[in-house]
């Protein structure tokens, strides 16, 4: 039977993995599969739709995410690599090879932090505040569209949730 368009089936994917978890192990409460199998899943689903975004301006999104965090720290649009490191929440190794790459692109150029010799402050170039602007807000509209089958109130509610495990977890 063919589903309507916009129809949310009976079961998920983590759905069918407990299942199978239940039947053949029993004996284990796979119960945080409900939240940590839907979370891994819509991350790859999220990651994937921001991709193809970010596509139409020939970038990554992890590229944007470097461009689009220093245009919203504001002017004079830069940061160390560790604060980027921590808005990011990727790993300094990811960090230290996502900046040489968005730096060989033009975007960002780093340079030595005037208070301290031996830190680097990154900054964003002229290119970099332009393909800021043309995507910060395609972007917006990516995200907003991959929450839409929430109300703006139960996306509220989901917010906090989320927020309170990355508090506890992270």
């Amino acid at each position: 039977m063919a589903r309507r368009a916009g129809a949310v089936p009976a079961q998920d994917v983590a759905d069918i993995g407990m299942a199978m978890w239940k039947k053949e192990r029993p004996d284990i409460d796979c119960s945080g599969k409900a939240v940590t199998g839907r979370i891994l899943r819509l991350a790859e689903v999220f990651m994937a739709a921001m991709n193809t975004n970010m596509s139409r301006f020939d970038v990554r999104y992890a590229h944007y995410a470097i461009v689009g965090t220093l245009r919203a720290a504001g002017k004079p649009y830069c940061m160390s690599p560790t604060e980027l490191q921590n808005t990011l929440m990727i790993t300094s190794g990811g960090v230290s090879n996502l900046l040489k790459k968005v730096e060989q692109m033009g975007y960002i150029r780093r340079r030595s932090d005037p208070g301290d010799g031996r830190g680097v402050i990154v900054e964003l170039t002229r290119a970099g505040f332009a393909l800021s602007e043309e995507t910060m807000r395609a972007q917006a509209e990516t995200e907003r569209g991959l929450v839409a089958a929430l109300s703006p109130s139960e996306q509220v509610v989901l917010a906090g949730l989320l927020r309170r495990l990355v508090l506890a977890n992270g």
